[in-house]
């Protein structure tokens, strides 16, 4: 057991340094065509407070993964993007940026799903649940997901397509037919509490943030966007009409968007010039 407990906090800073890679590759990367020095990166999560051995472990982790590929130029190392580290990169950006931008009218449309997928096939269960939570829908019963969005059936049928579970799926789009609790079926279908909570905490601590040097624009404008990128995953962004208060999640996205604003300049400077740096290193 102790040797157990000891290996809990080293997997928990290895997963911690990998999704700060991911967002420092997505922020500062995928908008520079992809490539970068090892010297950048670990340099750049040190300044985050990663370790350099916990850098290069989420490195080898990623490209393992098959999201970068790297290359040798004399003793330095230089990654890139491959094609599927660009495109969940592009893909996350899109949710992340996009996510919660502007109010959207509701047509009253939902869309259910049913996909069953035995406990046996683990790994499958959870790439599905992944994919399904990160377009925003919700399981109130195993094999059921909902979401009251129909615009998401394209997105839906790729997911089951990309699977291979078309043959153990069924879909359909359409307005509630009055039977039974909605308030009941959004509670079980997603923990609102837990999410309105977060928000509340995100706006606690990033609303009026100010900083003082480039190096504290990256590091703010890392976490800011490393705790925002959790909401698309857990705020299935329900219409006006389905909740029963005032959501924070307008006001935290107010906060995200304007700070995110206010710091890009800065923070991207930082970067430059730590690459700047990386390169000039023999």
């Amino acid at each position: 057991m102790a040797g157990e407990s000891a290996e809990r906090p080293r997997e928990k800073a290895s997963a911690s340094a990998r999704s700060m890679l991911l967002t420092v590759l997505g922020e500062f990367v995928l908008p520079r065509g992809g490539e970068v020095w090892t010297g950048t990166l670990v340099t750049a999560l040190g300044a985050l407070g990663v370790e350099e051995k916990s850098a290069r472990q989420a490195l080898a982790r990623t490209a393992a993964e098959g999201l970068l590929a790297s290359e040798r130029h004399g003793r330095r190392v230089r990654w890139k993007l491959t094609e599927a580290g660009d495109r969940l990169l592009r893909e996350g950006t899109e949710r992340i940026y996009g996510f919660m931008r502007a109010p959207h009218q509701w047509d009253g449309r939902w869309l259910v799903l049913t996909a069953g997928v035995p406990e046996t096939q683990r790994q499958l269960r959870h790439r599905l649940r992944t994919r399904l939570t990160w377009l925003g829908l919700g399981s109130p019963s195993p094999a059921l997901w909902v979401v009251p969005d129909a615009s998401k059936e394209a997105a839906v049928r790729e997911v089951i397509r990309e699977l291979d579970l078309t043959d153990r799926a069924y879909a359909w789009t359409g307005p509630s037919a009055g039977i039974g609790d909605t308030a009941k079926l959004i509670t079980a279908a997603w923990d609102l509490d837990d999410v309105e909570k977060r928000y509340v905490s995100f706006i606690e601590r990033f609303e009026g943030r100010a900083v003082s040097s480039d190096r504290e624009a990256f590091v703010n404008q890392v976490l800011l966007i490393q705790e925002w990128r959790r909401f698309p995953f857990l705020d299935p962004d329900l219409p006006a009409e389905l909740l029963d208060h005032a959501w924070p999640g307008p006001r935290a996205a107010a906060v995200f968007h304007d700070l995110h604003n206010r710091w890009h300049r800065r923070a991207q400077g930082e970067w430059d010039h730590m690459d700047g740096e990386a390169a000039a290193r023999s």
